[in-house]
C-alpha cells in the first residue's frame, strides 16, 4: 500500500505556470467584480420632467396649451391676412374695370372682419400665454430641482455602495489571504488581492473629481482603509513566518534563535542561548524549536 510522503510546504517553490494561472484569473475575478461595481448604479425614481408634482403638471399643461392656441392663433390670422390681401386685389380690379363689384365688395368687407376677428383671437392667446408663463416657469424650475436633488442622492447612495463594495471586495481577499497562507493554494489568495486591488482603484479613478465637497475624501478613505487592511495582512502573514522560522533554522542546523550555525554542543556559538533541552516526557536531549522528540516522538 502507498504510503502518502508530506513535503514541507515551505521547500516548494512557486511555478512560472502557476503564477500565469493566477494572473489570469485575477483578471477574470476583476471581471466579475466590475460587472457588480456597474450594477451598483441607484435610481431612486424619475428624473425631470417625469417628477413633477399633479398641481405642477398641470400649470406646465396650460401654458404648452396656451403656447398651442397662441400657434394657431397666429396661423389663422395669416391665412385671414392673406385671403383679406386676395379679396381687395380682385374687388380693386373690378372697380378699375368698370364691373359690378357688390358681391367682391361684400367678400372684401368679410374678410376683413375675418382678419379683425383672428386678431383678437391671437391677442387672447397671447394673453393666456403670459398668464400661464409665470406657473409653468416655476413648476419647471421646482420640478428640475427635485430632479437635480434626486440624482445628487442618488449618486451619493451608488458612491457609498460602491466604495464598501470595493473595501469588502478588498477584506475579503485579504481575509483568503490569511485562510491560505502556507498553502499550496497561497497563489489564488493573491489573485483575489490584486483583483481587489484593481476595483479599488477603479472607484477611486470614477470618484477622484467627483463631489467636491464630502466625496472628495472618497479615494482619501478608500486609500487609508486599503492600507490598512493591506497592514494587517502583513502583519499576520509576518507572525505565520515568525513561526514558521525557527523550524527550518533548526533544519538546516542553525540556531533557531539568531540563525547562527549549531554543532554537538549545547548551546548557540552566535547568541549563546541553549539549543539543547531535556524532552518533557523522555528526558533524553532534544533539539530547541523542533515540533517533535527526536526519540520518543511526542510533540
Amino acid at each position: 500500500m502507498a504510503r502518502r510522503v508530506d513535503i514541507d510546504r515551505d521547500e516548494i517553490e512557486v511555478t512560472r505556470g502557476e503564477k500565469v494561472l493566477a494572473l489570469m484569473l485575477a483578471a477574470f475575478v476583476f471581471v466579475g467584480l466590475i460587472w457588480g461595481y456597474d450594477k451598483l448604479d441607484v435610481r431612486g425614481g424619475p428624473y425631470g420632467l417625469e417628477a413633477v408634482s399633479a398641481a405642477d403638471q398641470a400649470a406646465i399643461d396650460r401654458a404648452l396649451n396656451a403656447e398651442a392656441d397662441l400657434g394657431q392663433a397666429q396661423a389663422t390670422r395669416v391665412r385671414a391676412l392673406e385671403d383679406l390681401e386676395l379679396r381687395r386685389e380682385a374687388y380693386r380690379t373690378a372697380l378699375d374695370a368698370g364691373q359690378p363689384a357688390q358681391s367682391l365688395e361684400r367678400q372684401y368687407r368679410e374678410a376683413q372682419r375675418s382678419l379683425a376677428r383672428s386678431e383678437q383671437i391671437e391677442q387672447r392667446a397671447r394673453a393666456r400665454v403670459r398668464a400661464s408663463a409665470a406657473a409653468a416657469d416655476e413648476a419647471r424650475r421646482r420640478a428640475t430641482a427635485s430632479s437635480d436633488e434626486q440624482r445628487r442622492d442618488d449618486a451619493q447612495i451608488t458612491f457609498l455602495l460602491r466604495v464598501g463594495y470595493a473595501l469588502l471586495a478588498l477584506g475579503l481577499a485579504y481575509a483568503l489571504l490569511l485562510a491560505l497562507r502556507g498553502s499550496r493554494y497561497f497563489t489564488i489568495a493573491l489573485a483575489c488581492v490584486g483583483a481587489a486591488a484593481a476595483l479599488s482603484l477603479t472607484v477611486a479613478a470614477d470618484y477622484v473629481e467627483d463631489y467636491v465637497e464630502w466625496q472628495q475624501a472618497g479615494p482619501l478613505v478608500l486609500s487609508i482603509a486599503g492600507i490598512a487592511l493591506t497592514l494587517a495582512a502583513l502583519w499576520a502573514l509576518q507572525r505565520y513566518l515568525q513561526r514558521r522560522i525557527p523550524v527550518r533554522r533548526v533544519r538546516k542546523g542553525e540556531c533557531p534563535f539568531c540563525g547562527f550555525p549549531v554543532r554537538a554542543n549545547a548551546r548557540c556559538e552566535g547568541c549563546g542561548r541553549q539549543v539543547l533541552a531535556p524532552c518533557s516526557t523522555c528526558g533524553e536531549p532534544r533539539r530547541v524549536g523542533v515540533a517533535h522528540c527526536g526519540t520518543c516522538g511526542n510533540a
